[in-house]
């Protein structure tokens, strides 16, 4: 039987930490004297008492630390927890959102998916738009610890792969968990300042700025703006581009240049892979865009890299409507957001990663064809991939893929027409933002999404961000009897 308590003790704790943010949205409002901050003071004091009393009915219970399957019961549980939680505000303030839409928000912003709800942006009280991207901030934040401390020892996806990267590759540096989530926090918190900076010299108000950059980094997407970064052609978006390449970068790289290691994140084969792939992409756009309209050259690569950055990394910003590009880009960005970021980031669906070990599999496999006598293993990046992870790599594609079609069709009969079913099963599974079809808003919100539709996408957006395995495990009869 699992002892519940101590994974009760640390979700009561995060449920706590979730309620002191809630003052900086507080404090922006009550100081522009908008009455929303009312919201946050409510919201802020029922995640305190609620978090703050399961924390201490539980006190001392993580002594005897955590076994793996309330590692697995952790990881779940603390993202619905908190999604829950984060929706608070948003229900008992300013947009006023029905506690479907809320959980539909406050689950988009944790799991950096950034898909909205919400109509009118522009006009959202300061506070109600800070809490947005600080959800994005902090489910960011929340998903690196959880890949590099967590996954790995969960053995999910093949991440096993990377059980020694934080302890290992750095030795004496960070020899420890709390050292590496330490350094974690100063790395997240240093790009962060470094965005906004950005974002305000080229011209964003402070405002604006923050809350950008709290997206951008996390690879969020929530706007101020119904017009998302339309509103903000121009220089902004190629900054953009370097910090959401920044952002779905395997942050234990930033770990070492930190430390003055500048060689481990160059010759990185995911982070090469990753920065050629997007290159790719933006490349094909660009000639295609070039050769069937007459288009500036320069406006085109802007806005090409921009958008394809953003659905590759799984940030969701857009500039343009990007319904309108044409069969063969929307086929690119559909792929894109199909393969994702790096491990380790604040990037999402499948990751370089896999594809990569795929691709050496595939290799193999037909190098043994022509050369069956031949000793040939497995490597990735110079080290040899066992069979453990080859196989949960390849589970990990045929489950995504299945989760990904099981979406797609409940999303049909939920009574969503066919691409809009489909964008919507992708954006959610993926984490990418963004869908596309009758029922979307012309700003790209869903409100007019059938609730129960909403409901399958919440489940989809937790799914994806915690990688399938994480999830489904605990829906197994025998994970609860071990």
């Amino acid at each position: 039987m699992i002892d519940p308590r101590p994974v009760a003790h640390v979700i009561g704790l995060v449920i706590v930490a979730l309620g002191g943010a809630m003052l900086f949205p507080m404090i922006l409002d009550l100081s522009a004297g908008d009455p929303n901050w009312a919201a946050f003071l409510k919201a802020g004091m029922i995640c305190l008492v609620a978090g703050g009393a399961t924390a201490l009915a539980t006190a001392n219970s993580l002594a005897g630390g955590l076994t793996l399957q309330q590692i697995f019961l952790l990881t779940v549980l603390t993202w619905v927890a908190a999604c829950f939680f984060g929706a608070l505000p948003l229900v008992l303030g300013a947009p006023g959102l029905d506690w479907t839409e809320a959980i539909f928000e406050a689950t988009s912003g944790l799991t950096t998916t950034g898909a909205t709800m919400i109509v009118g942006l522009d006009d959202l009280p300061l506070g109600a738009n800070l809490w947005r991207g600080m959800l994005h901030w902090l489910g960011g934040l929340g998903i690196v610890i959880v890949a590099m401390l967590f996954l790995p020892v969960m053995k999910v996806g093949g991440m096993q792969f990377f059980r020694s990267e934080g302890f290992d590759t750095l030795g004496k540096i960070l020899p420890r968990a709390l050292d590496i989530s330490s350094a974690l926090v100063q790395i997240y918190v240093v790009l962060t300042l470094a965005c906004a900076a950005t974002y305000a010299a080229l011209g964003m108000s402070g405002f604006d700025a923050v809350v950008h950059a709290l997206s951008t980094v996390s690879t969020g997407g929530f706007s101020t703006s119904d017009q998302s970064f339309g509103k903000f052609v121009g220089p902004l978006e190629y900054a953009a581009v370097v910090f959401m390449l920044a952002g779905s970068l395997p942050f234990i790289r930033f770990i070492q240049l930190w430390q003055g290691e500048w060689v481990p994140m160059w010759k990185d084969r995911q982070v090469r892979a990753y920065l050629r792939w997007n290159a790719y992409a933006v490349a094909a756009i660009v000639v295609y865009e070039m050769g069937s309209n007459d288009f500036a050259f320069w406006a085109v690569l802007r806005e090409a890299s921009f958008n394809v950055v953003s659905v590759f990394s799984g940030t969701g910003f857009t500039s343009t409507d990007l319904s309108l590009w044409g069969p063969f880009p929307f086929a690119i960005l559909f792929i894109t957001g199909l393969i994702g970021g790096c491990t380790s980031s604040t990037g999402c669906s499948v990751k370089v990663f896999r594809y990569l070990i795929l691709f050496e599999a595939v290799k193999l496999q037909l190098r043994r064809l022509y050369e069956p006598n031949a000793v040939n293993a497995l490597r990735y990046d110079g080290r040899a991939v066992g069979d453990d992870v080859l196989n949960a790599v390849i589970s990990f594609f045929t489950l995504f893929m299945l989760t990904f079609g099981l979406l797609a069709v409940a999303l049909g009969l939920a009574g969503l027409e066919f691409k809009t079913a489909v964008t919507a099963a992708w954006t959610a599974i993926a984490n990418v933002g963004p869908a596309f079809g009758p029922e979307v808003h012309p700003t790209g919100a869903l409100l007019a999404f059938p609730d129960a539709a909403k409901w399958i996408m919440i489940l989809g957006m937790l799914i994806g961000r915690l990688e399938l395995m994480a999830v489904y495990v605990i829906l197994m009869p025998r994970f609860w009897r071990t």
